[in-house]
């Protein structure tokens, strides 16, 4: 991991984010680049018949706060050890963070509906997981990303799931242990076996947990994540269709909307 994302905003978990990227940014040697998004379209108004109307003082206040959120940031970086650039977007914020994140090899982004403008957080952190071609660190508020912590692998054999652990290798590989959590059988899907033996020839000897399934699926993981003390968790994103899971539900909405525990996500 050579190039890191992040996404500041002026919400109160930035620092905690901002700190997390330039841990993993300091211990990879990487390239650190901040994303700052103020959406002016959020700053027009429409009226019954159809006239559109810049909202000029929220906007020149947006900017002004964008621009004191630029020079704070530059003068607290230039005191780090870790080669940086800042850039700032106008757009939508997941277009403008997947565009951004075009060549980046982690994306770190805000898990939580307080940091959020116009989207809840799993809309946000959703759209940006399925599009983005790396693996995304979604870090719920209040929460650091322990790099030596424990780390929990969410294997079902599927296409996203070995994705995202192939994509993780790099941080799998600094935590203290690794569990690969499995729940009832997925005929047909790649075995945990398969996932123990690629994660041994990278060096990283993990341990295998077979769980019963204890209420929903994603209940399951929450609660295996509890059982093992996980610092954080690696996991496929939409298994089934995005629009599915946003109607109807399922493991990733539930756990986007729900987690207790920083996500490393990839589909």
């Amino acid at each position: 991991m050579r190039s890191i994302l992040v996404h500041a905003d002026t919400g109160t978990a930035t620092g905690t984010r901002l700190q997390t990227a330039l841990d993993i940014a300091r211990r990879m040697q990487a390239h650190l680049t901040v994303h700052i998004n103020t959406p002016l379209a959020h700053f027009v108004a429409m009226d019954p018949f159809g006239g559109v109307y810049p909202l000029q003082d929220m906007m020149i206040r947006a900017q002004e706060a964008e621009t004191a959120l630029v020079t704070r940031l530059t003068a607290q970086l230039g005191g780090e050890d870790v080669p940086f650039n800042i850039i700032t977007t106008s757009g939508e914020p997941i277009d403008e963070i997947v565009r951004a994140a075009r060549l980046a090899d982690l994306v770190v982004v805000p898990l939580d509906a307080r940091e959020s403008t116009s989207r809840s957080a799993a809309e946000t952190v959703g759209g940006v997981a399925i599009a983005v071609g790396s693996i995304v660190l979604a870090l719920p508020v209040d929460l650091t990303f322990t790099l030596a912590g424990r780390a929990m692998i969410a294997w079902n054999g599927s296409h996203e799931g070995a994705n995202a652990l192939r994509r993780a290798i790099p941080l799998l590989a600094l935590a203290s242990e690794v569990h690969v959590i499995t729940i009832g059988h997925d005929k047909g899907k790649l075995p945990a076996a398969d996932a123990l033996e690629y994660l041994s020839r990278h060096d990283i000897h993990a341990a295998l947990d077979e769980r019963k399934l204890d209420g929903s699926i994603e209940e399951t993981i929450q609660l295996s994540a509890v059982d093992i003390r996980a610092d954080w968790v690696v996991m496929g994103a939409y298994g089934h269709s995005r629009m599915r899971e946003m109607v109807f539900g399922g493991v990733t909405r539930y756990l986007l909307d729900n987690a207790k525990f920083p996500l490393l996500l990839a589909h």
